[in-house]
């Protein structure tokens, strides 16, 4: 197995823990720490970076371009957007609609569909093209669609314990790594390297924000 099939694993077994901590159900429909977002349709979100990797397995494999990683970051179109622009309103609302049934139901699908991956991932080409439906008309490698998606996992796992007052869920050092390397790639490409040389450096010199997105 990849290491990025090694990190997606490991990221979406640390939600799938945090996803069934009772904190979380108790406050299902209060605000999170996210401007616009319930600490359910936050929870959905968050389960949908696992469901979504079984439904870009099951479904065949895409014949639009491939693009690189942060070739993809770079036509997404809700990196720099608004929080009312299109792309992020259809965000929260599909994630609200993945939470609708509550807190157990999410759990067991995603329970579910993370024992059905631990098998598929092992024998899965990570060379074969995948996409996610949101996407626009491109695909990415699947290793590298598993590296966006622990990403994602990380972060919004982060912003979910913030909600309900729980400690951030820690991952494995070299999942955190890949993570971390993930978005200081896509710092350096928003803010150059000077910037984020100086931020990791050099507090006196440190730009106001070096945040990836």
């Amino acid at each position: 197995m990849t290491d990025a099939r090694a990190d997606f694993l490991a990221a979406a077994g640390t939600a799938e823990q945090l996803l069934r901590r009772p904190e979380v159900a108790r406050a299902w429909r209060a605000p999170s720490a996210l401007a616009q977002w319930s600490v359910g349709g936050l929870a959905g979100h968050l389960a949908y970076q696992v469901l979504c990797v079984e439904e870009a397995l099951a479904a065949a494999a895409p014949a639009e371009e491939t693009v690189g990683l942060l070739d993809h970051y770079a036509r997404v179109a809700w990196v720099g957007a608004a929080l009312d622009a299109e792309i992020n309103v259809r965000i929260r609302q599909g994630s609200e609609a993945f939470a609708a049934d509550g807190p157990a139901a999410l759990h067991r699908r995603v329970a579910g569909a993370l024992a059905g991956l631990t098998t598929a991932l092992a024998t899965a080409d990570g060379t074969r093209p995948a996409r996610l439906p949101f996407w626009g008309p491109w695909s990415l490698a699947l290793d590298d669609l598993l590296a966006t998606r622990t990403m994602e996992l990380a972060v919004h796992g982060d912003d979910l314990a913030v909600s309900v007052g729980l400690p951030t869920p820690g991952l494995p050092p070299e999942t955190a790594d890949s993570v971390i390397g993930l978005l200081a790639r896509l710092a350096v490409r928003r803010h150059g390297q000077t910037d984020v040389l100086r931020a990791l450096s050099r507090a006196e010199r440190a730009p106001g924000s070096i945040a990836a997105f």
